[in-house]
Parts: C-alpha cells; structure tokens; sequence
C-alpha cells in the first residue's frame, strides 16, 4: 500500500480573518448556503452578512440542529438544492463542521469551514463522524477530498470559553500517540494508505506544541489575551492534528471515546474532553513511558482523567465492558493498535486509567 498524504487546499490562521469570509468563499462559487446555529448568527451574522455582500457573493442561511447525524445530513441536502447554491460553509464547531462536509460531499461541493472555536480537529479532515439522533456513535464517513479552505479567525476564538480550546488540546493530545501506534503496526490511515514521514513529523510538533504552550494559552485566553502561545494552540489543536490523525492515522483514543459514548453521561462532555480520556487508556494500554506526563499535562490544563469528571459515578465492570466492546467495533480503529485488543483487555485499561487519573488528582 502506498504512503499517502492529504489536506486541505488552504488553511488561513489571523485575527480578523472572518471580515473576508465573503472575498475568500467568491473563489469557489457564486451562491452559499451558511449552516450556522442560531447563536451563532447573533454573534457573527453581520460581519459575515457584510463580508459576503462586500464580495458579491449570495447568501443563505440555516440553522443547524444540534447533531451531525444522517437526518440532518438529508435535511440540509434539500434545503441545498432549493436554495440552488453552488458552494457550503459551515460556521461554528465540530458537528456542524462534519455536516456541511457531508452535504456538500453530496451533491460534489467545494466547502469552506470556519471555526469560531478550537476544540476539535474535524475542520481540515475529509471525514465525518456521523452519530445517531441519540448522539451515540454510528459510522465515519469518507470523501474524496477535503475542505477548499478553513479559516481561522483567532480573535473570534480567543472569545469563546476557554474550556473549548482545552478540549481542543485533549483531541490534538491523541495524535502523536495514535500516529505512532499506526507506524508500528503498519496500519493504513483515513487517506487511504500508510504513514508518511510528513505526517509523523507533524503529529511529532503538535505533541511537543502542546506540552510547551499548552498552559500558556490556558493562561492567556482565562486573561482575554490572544497571545503567540495561543496562535500556536489554534494552530496545533487544528492544523496540526488534523494533518497528524488523517494522514497518519486513528488508533486507541479515538475508538475509545467512541465507545464512552455507550453512556448517556458522556454525552454532555466535549469530543476532545472524551478523547483525552481515551489517550491515557490507550497509554494504559501500551505501559507507555508517556503517562504520567499526559496525566500532569491534563491535571494542569484541566482536562477529565477520571470517569467521574466525565459525569459517570456508577462505575460498573459490565458498563465499562459496554463501553470496550463498542470501542472494539470491528470497523473501528482500535485495531490499528500493534497488538491484539479484547473488550477484556480495554475494560480493564479503562479501569486503570481512572484509578491513575483518581491517583493524580490526590497527589
């Protein structure tokens, strides 16, 4: 299998970017269906309302319901056709992110993300995570490209709540290690082949990113300040994940996390909160030398390492079971680790890993 590599065709990173949303979007098309929530219009309707009539470029707007799931997807492929627009962007956070994907995937798009938030690295993939109307996991699905273009307006997220761009951290806190236990095991990756070099030398900077900036940010944004340290944690929560775990590849967290969503608990915790919980079960997993320096990261930062702050208290063997043997799916990537895994082993990590993340939070 050949070693291959994607991204996106262009990612722009500044503050004050979102003023030329419109400029930026004429490039692909002439008509734009914007799916945004409601809030989120509020809050930046009119510089993007502005920005598209500066450019010339026709508008639509609608309101994203809540969950990237394939009645939406459906739902908002009708409400493309009517509108007769030529391009999708999606404003706002991971869910909406994948969903505008899939509906401009659908109907063969271009797209543009705008993140108004850095709390996952779903903008620059060519992937969605599709759940159920429930909000559990349901499938991953594929395009044959990925976004035209993602624009990051870092004054629009150092805004937003602080606890969003950690959890962005905890999402980016998995790519190195999945990236590493796809290269020892020779796995292929979400583009479709195996690990680059690039890649893993990306995946390699957005670790060492957030172990040097990650709390500065923290610091900085709690402070209303977009510093250098939170350009930086934009940029690794984002780019560099999301080049890392696409082009070199998903392994333990991120099936993990799929599996804690078998508890209803869960549901009220962000992606990147949920995967950091999977990052120290799969560094549970692996005896990793890396563990108590994830677990001092998360403790600093203030990411969950305890079943407990992810919202469940009744911890039972047979409902961490459930959620290993979710996480086991055959069709998801807890394979890709470079041994074998049983809903056994998984459950038992699990277990571990919340008694080191109890452990810490004592000490």
């Amino acid at each position: 299998m050949a070693r291959i590599f994607i991204s996106p065709s262009k990612y722009v990173q500044g503050p004050g970017e979102l003023t030329k949303l419109g400029t930026y979007t004429k490039a692909y098309g002439t008509t734009a269906l914007v799916i945004i929530t409601s809030g989120g219009l509020k809050r930046s309707g009119d510089v993007i309302a502005k920005s598209f009539e500066d450019a010339g470029v026709e508008l639509h707007y609608d309101n994203f319901n809540g969950e990237c799931s394939q009645v939406e997807i459906d739902r908002l492929i009708e409400v493309l056709k009517s509108c007769g627009a030529d391009i999708v962007v999606g404003v706002g956070g991971g869910k909406i992110f994948d969903t505008a994907k899939a509906v401009a995937a659908a109907k063969d798009l271009p797209v543009v993300i705008v993140p108004t938030i850095a709390a996952t690295d779903a903008p620059c993939s060519a992937l969605s995570v599709i759940y159920t109307e429930e909000g559990q996991f349901k499938e991953y699905q594929f395009f044959k490209q990925n976004p035209n273009l993602v624009l990051m307006d870092t004054e629009v997220i150092a805004k937003s709540p602080v606890r969003l761009t950690v959890s962005g951290m905890g999402d980016a806190l998995a790519t190195f290690f999945e990236a590493r236990a796809c290269q020892r095991s020779d796995a292929g990756t979400c583009a479709g082949g195996k690990v680059t070099s690039a890649a893993m030398a990306l995946a390699t900077l957005c670790y060492e990113t957030l172990m040097d900036e990650g709390i500065k940010a923290k610091l900085a944004l709690e402070a209303g300040a977009c510093t250098e340290a939170v350009e930086k944690i934009i940029e690794a929560n984002t780019l560099l994940s999301g080049l890392g775990f696409e082009s070199a590849g998903l392994a333990g967290a991120h099936a993990i996390h799929n599996g804690l969503t078998a508890m209803s608990e869960t549901h009220a915790m962000y992606h990147g909160e949920k995967v950091a919980f999977g990052t120290l079960t799969q560094l549970v997993l692996e005896n990793a030398e890396e563990l108590y320096d994830v677990l001092d990261f998360c403790v600093e930062v203030g990411l969950p390492i305890t079943f407990k702050q992810l919202g469940v208290t009744d911890v039972t063997y047979e409902r961490v079971l459930e959620v290993a043997t979710l996480a086991c799916a055959e069709n998801d990537t807890l394979h890709n680790m470079p041994f074998e895994v049983t809903p056994e082993k998984v459950a038992n990590a699990l277990l571990a890993a919340d008694a080191y993340g109890r452990a810490a939070l004592e000490a």
